[in-house]
């Protein structure tokens, strides 16, 4: 699904010495050169000095929607992780976007191809499609919904478009599920197990009827029995920079600040949901933050750049990270001025590098699934 050219004329070992003064000069004149033709988009995650060079910010699917619906944007170059410049491609390449355009692409680039997303890899298609196959010998699967974070590969987001299935985000979660149980008993729900399992238990639906699946594991690691009583099957894949926050941490903020509210992802274990105020979308954690009383004390528990964002966004609010321990999203670090530096001029160079190509059968049944989502949830999303 990837493409990239093989004897770029820049070599990207010439960037890494130079300093981010000077990095962010010569992105700023192919931003100039080529002006509304080109999009940057930033994730909430990635560094400042990466976030102060982009047109637009956000968590990914709505960078996505927002960019695909430019009229002028030719190339959008996304500073996120891959599975989000494969949402970039399919939704700026879908079929009416292309007819507007007289069937011009907008072409989508990674600055760093390894900046991947390891809770996007813990659910392999190939595992997804065993674990359905091996579903098959035990419950009936049309009476199953395949539901995908958006945080997963497009090759899971077309498999769920061919079983009937959906993409949620963590903000639309609970009515995605809600769509899926008004058709079917079950779910397999992937790739992350806690927004699954906190969506559920919000919903009522007992641990006893969420198995885990394990794709290591014959049958996931489950009885016959356990699967035939389930509801919602749970991946065993998460997040880790949340899985990092811990309820020791909740309570040792707690005590060293009364009054303190709790805030944090969905991606988040269960026992720190629960014993949160608050959780939520990365929008949602921001618009808290932006709507709270000045001097209201939070424990933030989502990613560190995010959250320093935050802190120096907002100096009248007193802001905390929920976590001794620094947990930021490695694969989004990896975006640095240098890389994005490196593939901004060779794209201007007409060499372009790191172009992520959804195929076009991959790119349907995606779109398919994403299409449900936008149905379910009237366009509003988040990550």
């Amino acid at each position: 699904m990837t493409t990239a050219t093989t004897s770029p004329p820049f070599d990207l070992a010439a960037y890494k010495p130079l300093d981010n003064a000077t990095l962010a000069a010569r992105i700023q004149a192919v931003r100039d050169q080529l002006g509304t033709r080109l999009l940057l988009l930033g994730h909430h995650y990635q560094q400042d000095e990466v976030i102060a060079l982009c047109d637009l910010r956000g968590d990914s699917y709505q960078l996505s929607r927002m960019a695909a619906d430019s009229g002028d944007c030719r190339a959008i170059f996304f500073c996120g992780v891959h599975f989000m410049a494969e949402t970039a491609d399919i939704l700026a390449n879908r079929p009416e976007k292309l007819a507007s355009r007289g069937g011009e692409r907008v072409e989508v680039y990674l600055p760093d191809m390894k900046a991947g997303c390891s809770m996007a890899d813990m659910a392999l298609i190939e595992q997804v499609e065993n674990c359905w196959e091996e579903l098959g010998e035990v419950v009936d699967t049309h009476d199953i919904t395949p539901v995908t974070y958006v945080n997963s590969a497009a090759s899971l987001k077309a498999f769920c478009g061919r079983h009937g299935g959906i993409v949620c985000t963590s903000s639309n979660a609970r009515a995605v599920l809600d769509w899926a149980f008004a058709k079917t008993k079950r779910v397999l729900f992937f790739p992350d197990q806690h927004l699954g399992r906190n969506t559920a238990k919000a919903m009522g639906i007992p641990l006893d009827e969420m198995p885990v699946w394990d794709p290591y594991e014959e049958l996931g690691g489950n009885s016959e029995e356990a699967l035939r009583a389930s509801r919602v099957i749970l991946w065993k894949g998460h997040c880790s920079v949340h899985q990092m926050f811990r309820v020791e941490h909740v309570a040792q903020f707690r005590t060293k600040y009364p009054g303190i509210k709790i805030l944090v992802h969905p991606e988040c274990t269960m026992e720190v949901v629960d014993a949160a105020d608050i959780s939520g979308s990365t929008g949602r954690i921001i618009r808290e933050v932006q709507e709270a009383p000045a001097g209201t004390q939070w424990g933030i528990g989502t990613e560190l750049h995010l959250v320093n964002r935050l802190q120096q966004e907002h100096p009248e609010q007193e802001i905390h990270f929920l976590s001794p321990v620094v947990c930021m999203c490695a694969t989004m670090y990896r975006i640095d001025l240098a890389h994005l530096c490196w593939s901004l001029e060779n794209y201007a160079a007409g060499t372009p590098v790191n172009r992520i190509d959804v195929d076009p059968d991959t790119a349907h049944w995606a779109l398919v699934a994403l299409e449900r989502m936008l149905t379910v949830s009237a366009g509003k999303a988040g990550g």
